[in-house]
């Protein structure tokens, strides 16, 4: 299979790393993993919330841990590894184990007390409902006799 080449995707890549190596000597913890142990995320947005999707198969929901502050979402959380066992040989191992950390900012306007997370089949869903003060509102506009018209939408803009 070809794949494109994309120099913005490359530079990203480039950023999380270098992120991670930033993080890990102001920290001193070791956060920089492999590229598989990286975090994949879908965001996506409607007229009332925002909805983040990730994938995070085979984790414990007891390390994971999810805050939303200054208008970022941050998930965090640690892949254990497994007992090894002392009498096996072990041909390829490739899995990634330790922690990972994940942080974006959304648009002003979530209604942080009404987040809600779901984790189901390795991807934890979350909806971040908008603030009503950010959502479209429609106004009805009115012609000299009072009568409706026309409806318009208003959006605001932060």
């Amino acid at each position: 299979m070809l794949t494109r080449y994309d120099p913005f995707r490359e530079m990203l890549a480039v950023r999380n790393t270098m992120e991670r190596l930033i993080d890990s000597a102001v920290t001193g913890t070791s956060t920089l993993q492999p590229a598989t142990l990286g975090l994949a995320l879908d965001i996506a947005e409607s007229e009332n919330e925002y909805v983040v999707k990730a994938s995070l198969p085979g984790i414990n929901l007891n390390d994971l841990e999810l805050t939303y502050a200054n208008n970022t979402l941050t998930i965090k959380g640690e892949v254990r590894e497994e007992q090894e066992l002392e009498e096996a040989r072990y041909h390829l191992r490739e899995r990634s184990y330790g922690s990972f950390a994940r942080s974006i900012t959304l648009p002003a306007g979530v209604e942080s007390d009404k987040i809600e997370a779901n984790y189901e089949t390795g991807v934890l869903t979350l909806r971040l409902p908008k603030a009503e003060e950010i959502k479209p509102k429609k106004i009805a506009i009115k012609a000299g006799d009072g009568q409706k018209v026309i409806e318009a939408s208003v959006v605001s803009k932060n």
